[in-house]
């Protein structure tokens, strides 16, 4: 049943969290008592400068928050939060130095790894000193091609630490995917894996490497990280000029003894890029003051993560969610990375990584979630899993059935918590409460310190009711602007144009009467048969509790001066089309849904195209089914299975 209450935590867990800590914090501060989240979070928004310096103080940021709260406090775009700060977003990722696991590494060829955070702050200023010594300063693009390795954070944290700017994608992209990215932002060092490995597959990347270096004449060094560290560094790497072997690179310095300098608090740290499916990539530039507050608040009160504590999440370095994992050592938190495939060799892997690395948080897509039900994972049964205490799901919607499954089959006492936020803001929007109950189908509660509501197409709130995912207030992950939009016009377009003065996020949401979100996807992609909005998700849940059915897709066809449901399928292996089952998937829709949900027609096709990050991208399928280009294929992981959707004869009458 929707909204059945699924798991609430025992007395001790919720009075011990760090929510309630920083509860007690603000309490003993402001002198006034928060009897519920609703309390501290309506606190949170109309205090938010008093709160955001909270979060600062609790969490120990190291730096200088300087005497201004915020700048044009109501102003969105334009609110400058702590706009005399300064502080190092490297230094307080590092501020930890004895010799406990920094980083687990892991992979799918057994490329095992483990960092103490006294190696990482070691390794770290070596970085940043080799990036001195080639020339990087303050301001300049240090870009990766990099797997989700060790090498990666270090790099990343190399360059914060001289104020450089990081951007990465994973070593799956095709050449003109990494050019629409990097070309557009000039890097002064590119840094390359030299292959990597996935579903058992060797994948060379040299040539790619050359292939890019060879189009970006800003880039003054190469850096080649081995995927085998032990492969010897005296090899050659003619992959471009001043071309180096990642351990000669950082061996050749000494580490930079030097105190972090420090900077303002929306200095650049990170370049993001929307997925490009639409058209070349926007370059999303994010500050590292905002970047920090908002990912210790989401991490240490929303997912209850301290110090020791192990925080997984699969992902790869071309996610946002690679991101927002690395930091995670700000809470003095040890990282386990794996690299490669979640499927290999089964769909146990990932649990066997969680059991072995005694795994605190557990973080994965809905869709590994429903792959691993599909298949029949029973992890409960399998593995020991007595460490993870919260199981975190981003990327898609998590469908109902999901949440039975991780209650049913993976752990009965979890915190479940469905998050939702972006690449846009590097962070969440609405996500977990660990001292509140779990609900069916539902992800918990907004952000502390985010105005988050539902709209109707007039711009009114609504409860229980669905319409687009707005945030009415600013906040300090908000983009510092898109690369190469001196004046913000195209960053004000993205977000702005469609209720002024309120982020419009581009979800199609209903806000739920006991202050819990379900998310039915993107509203750019809603289908509107007859005029009436439909989330491509509510179709989704339902079709994919069908044996028969591996995964769908649906996409609204202009038809007859209208717009009609269609439904593509993947299906089961020895499954076939048949009318039996398309009037199966249509009863089942329309008794769990409604008749409003049931597809015009039900196509077969042997693949559904994805975004690197694995994401479903239905505009591009709408484009081929109407005859439209598809510009930038080069940001899906698998472009070749557009062709299935091109000149359906299904789709003709």
């Amino acid at each position: 049943m929707a909204g059945e209450c699924l798991w609430t935590p025992g007395r001790d867990r919720a009075a011990s969290a760090r929510l309630m800590d920083f509860t007690r914090h603000v309490e003993r501060a402001s002198g006034e008592p928060f009897v519920s989240y609703d309390a501290l979070h309506r606190w949170s928004v109309e205090s938010a400068p008093e709160f955001w310096r909270h979060i600062w103080t609790f969490c120990g940021v190291v730096g200088d928050p300087g005497i201004r709260d915020v700048v044009d406090a109501v102003r969105m775009p334009g609110a400058r939060f702590l706009p005399d700060a300064r502080l190092n977003f490297a230094e307080n990722l590092l501020r930890r130095q004895d010799a406990a696991p920094a980083i687990i590494a892991t992979s799918e060829a057994s490329r095992d790894l483990t960092l103490s955070f006294a190696e990482l702050n070691r390794d770290v200023r070596r970085a940043a000193a080799a990036l001195r010594a080639a020339g990087v300063q303050s301001g300049d693009r240090v870009c990766g091609i990099v797997a989700n390795v060790p090498e990666a954070i270090i790099a990343a944290l190399g360059a914060a630490a001289i104020g450089a700017v990081w951007s990465s994608c994973s070593p799956d992209f095709g050449v003109a995917g990494i050019l629409d990215r990097f070309g557009q932002i000039a890097p002064s060092v590119l840094l390359s894996m030299d292959r990597y490995e996935y579903a058992g597959k060797n994948i060379d990347c040299l040539q790619k490497l050359r292939d890019v270096a060879a189009e970006l004449p800003s880039v003054q060094q190469v850096v080649v990280i081995p995927y085998d560290p032990s492969r010897h560094t005296t090899e050659n790497v003619a992959t471009a000029p001043e071309a180096v072997w990642w351990a000669e690179w950082l061996g050749a310095q000494e580490p930079d003894s030097t105190p972090f300098e420090r900077f303002p608090f929306s200095h650049p740290l990170y370049i993001l890029y929307s997925s490009g499916t639409t058209g070349v990539p926007k370059c999303i530039v994010h500050g590292a003051g905002g970047t920090l507050l908002q990912h210790l608040k989401e991490h240490q009160l929303h997912c209850d993560i301290r110090r020791d504590d192990r925080v997984f999440y699969f992902t790869t370095c071309g996610w946002m969610m690679w991101n927002w994992l690395v930091s995670a050592l700000a809470s003095d938190a040890t990282l386990v990375l794996y690299d490669g495939s979640p499927f290999h060799p089964d769909a146990r892997c990932l649990f066997d990584v969680a059991d072995r690395a005694r795994v605190s948080l557990f973080g994965t897509s809905a869709k590994f979630l429903d792959a691993a039900r599909k298949a029949g994972v029973t992890p409960r049964v399998t593995h020991d899993l007595s460490s993870i205490r919260t199981i975190t799901s981003t990327g898609s919607p998590l469908a109902p059935e999901s949440f039975d499954y991780v209650y049913a089959d993976i752990k009965a006492d979890v915190h479940l918590a469905s998050i939702s936020g972006g690449t846009d803001i590097v962070s969440c929007f609405v996500l977990g409460n660990p001292t509140a109950p779990v609900y069916r189908g539902e992800i918990q509660a907004a952000g502390l310190g985010m105005d988050v509501d539902v709209f109707d197409g007039e711009g009114n709130p609504v409860v229980d009711e669905a319409g687009e995912l707005v945030c009415k207030a600013p906040f300090p992950s908000m983009p510092i602007g898109f690369w190469h939009d001196a004046d913000g016009a195209a960053y004000h377009a993205a977000y702005f144009a469609r209720f002024s003065g309120v982020w419009c996020h581009g979800d199609w949401t209903r806000a739920t009467p006991r202050g819990g979100f379900v998310i039915y996807g993107r509203s750019d992609a809603t289908l509107k048969p007859g005029g009436v909005r439909i989330g491509t998700a509510e179709i989704y849940r339902q079709v994919e509790q069908l044996p028969e059915i591996l995964e769908s897709l649906a996409i609204g066809q202009s038809w007859e001066n209208d717009e009609r449901i269609v439904l593509f399928v993947r299906l089961a292996p020895g499954i076939t089309l048949d009318e039996t089952l398309r009037a199966k998937i249509a009863q089942h829709i329309r008794r769990h849904a409604s008749p409003r949900h049931v597809p015009a027609r039900i196509v077969a096709v042997p693949d559904i195209p994805r975004t690197k990050s694995g994401k479903i991208v239905e505009l591009a399928v709408r484009n081929m089914v109407h005859g439209r280009p598809v510009v930038n294929r080069e940001a899906l992981a698998n472009p070749e299975a557009l062709e299935h959707f091109r000149d359906r004869a299904e789709l003709r009458s």
